[in-house]
């Protein structure tokens, strides 16, 4: 009868090394993402805000509001995504007249009136009036009223989107044990400016520039457990800023911007003149008063004696 053999105790030894080396990559597989990835069916939810969002909500009443039109703002830029994501696709939204209205309407110092869809509403219009007359001898007579005129027109578009303005990376390993990180800057450029549509003269002209920022951070392990199990784990988490609302930032703090120039201008008044201290006012002024200064021109102390100047405490002069 033939002796059945014994299995050996240095393979049963290997067997339990490799299997803890593979229990212990998927434990540290799972540590090496911090946040649950998101769920197949997520609620929707409103738009994040942004820092330029709260700004704009907490600005100070006007004394009244600027009934303003918005014909368009178009992505100026040209440009398309780079291959091989899509060669159709833009760069960046091509929805920004929607963000605009909104950013208008949320300062709570305009009042936009409709004019991208002017001939959808034009239509619906003649066909209240259409009903006129039609109805029964008892139905009341349709009144449709006039159209609002708007006295200030806002234009302007997305004018630059500049792709890797900065990169960089960073990465050490020990042992065996590393970590490394990479990282990218985009840059988005948006220019607006208000026109009287008596005159024709430009009353205001801003531009912005928001940084779209992207990082990702990779740990990895590549070490023999033994003198022939090699074990290697790798991780990666990545952050990429949606451009859509960092072209969202850009047009709120254009309209801040354009709202304290035209505080500072007369063309529009506060309704308490004592806002004119009012921390948020008194921050874009200080940022536009140091727009475009040259180092050369800065006073002793630099750019930090421009911010330690004292506000100004009286709004100009008609």
């Amino acid at each position: 009868m033939q002796k059945k053999k014994q299995p050996r105790p240095e393979s049963a030894s290997r067997g339990l090394k490799v299997l803890s080396a593979g229990m212990l990559s998927m434990a540290l597989g799972a540590c090496a993402v911090p946040h649950k990835p998101a769920e197949v069916a997520t609620p929707a939810h409103l738009t994040p805000a942004t820092p330029s969002t709260r700004d704009l909500v907490q600005l100070p009443p006007p004394k009244g509001k600027v009934t303003v039109a918005v014909y368009g703002f178009r992505d100026q830029t040209g440009q398309y995504k780079p291959a091989p994501d899509s060669s159709f696709s833009t760069s960046v939204t091509q929805g920004a007249s929607s963000m605009l209205v909104k950013a208008l309407k949320d300062s709570g110092w305009f009042t936009p009136v409709e004019r991208e869809s002017l001939q959808e509403l034009l239509t619906e219009r003649r066909i209240v009036r259409a009903l006129d007359g039609s109805q029964g001898e008892a139905a009341p007579a349709i009144h449709i009223p006039a159209l609002m005129p708007a006295s200030v027109l806002i234009d302007g578009g997305i004018v630059a989107y500049e792709s890797n303005v900065r990169t960089g990376g960073l990465g050490a390993r020990f042992l065996g044990v590393g970590l490394s990180t990479q990282y990218r800057m985009d840059q988005v450029t948006v220019s607006l400016r208000s026109v009287d549509i008596r005159s024709g003269r430009v009353l205001q002209a801003v531009s912005t520039t928001k940084t779209i920022f992207s990082y990702e951070v990779r740990p990895s392990v590549y070490k023999f457990v033994n003198f022939k199990d090699l074990l290697e784990i790798e991780g990666g988490v990545t952050n990429n800023e949606p451009t859509q609302l960092c072209v969202k930032e850009a047009i709120e703090a254009a309209v801040i911007h354009l709202t304290v120039q035209g505080l500072k201008d007369r063309n529009w008044l506060l309704k308490d003149e004592s806002d004119w201290n009012s921390p948020i006012i008194q921050a874009y002024l200080r940022e536009g008063n140091t727009y475009a200064i040259n180092v050369a021109d800065l006073p002793p102390g630099g750019a930090a004696a421009i911010e330690a100047t004292p506000p100004v405490t009286e709004p100009p002069p008609n």
